[in-house]
């Protein structure tokens, strides 16, 4: 990969002017003294759509920049949760109907879930596997090749882990895609997120 679409590690003030907002949170802070993004989501907070649970929910805090062909999109994210399902990671969207998100969801009462959930065609589906609940850090990344997705999971940002593949039927590989930052909290408020890096690289991982 040569070049970068947009790399922000939080160091200034303000976020990259190319990064906006759907659903802003009404807290949320860059602290470029310790070089994080702040977010916390307001209660009720969460992106499903249809399946097993029945809801429909689309009003996470999204920070999102825009970008078409293959890219792969790398944060490093810490957490302090407060309620079961609150969770903070990286999202591609194309519409309400069809999107791509992963991250940590805390369970109180036994090991977290780290996953993916992909949704098309207006439902949506979780997999998930095992994730330490006392452990507060991970690193995500999204590749998109084509109309195609790849998420992986990191401990270092260096050894990756894949953690699914994906089609979004909405995509036909060429198209812009809305992609970034999210944060949601479906059960309760308290909960923070920080953000200490978004990248996004043109073309492929090595």
């Amino acid at each position: 990969m040569t070049g970068m679409l947009l790399e922000d590690d939080f160091a200034k003030v303000g976020v990259d002017p190319r990064l906006e907002w759907r659903h802003p949170p009404a807290r949320w802070a860059v602290a470029p003294e310790r070089s994080v993004l702040v977010v916390e989501p307001a209660a009720k907070t969460d992106y499903w759509q249809r399946t097993h649970y029945g809801f429909q929910n689309d009003n996470g805090p999204f920070l999102f920049t825009r970008a078409g062909g293959d890219f792969v999109m790398t944060t490093h994210v810490r957490f302090r949760p407060a309620h079961q399902y609150d969770q903070a990671g990286l999202m591609v969207r194309l519409s309400a109907s069809c999107w791509l998100k992963t991250s940590v969801e805390f369970e109180p009462n036994g090991p977290s879930r780290l996953g993916a959930v992909v949704t098309n065609a207006g439902y949506s589906d979780w997999s998930t596997q095992p994730f330490p609940s006392d452990r507060r850090e991970i690193w995500l990344r999204i590749r998109r090749e084509g109309p195609d997705y790849i998420v992986d999971g990191s401990d270092d940002g260096a050894a990756w882990t894949q953690l699914r593949i994906a089609h979004l039927h909405e995509d036909d590989g060429a198209r812009e895609v809305e992609c970034g930052l999210y944060a949601c909290s479906p059960m309760g408020e308290g909960f923070a997120a920080e953000f200490e890096l978004l990248r996004i690289a043109p073309g492929r991982a090595a």
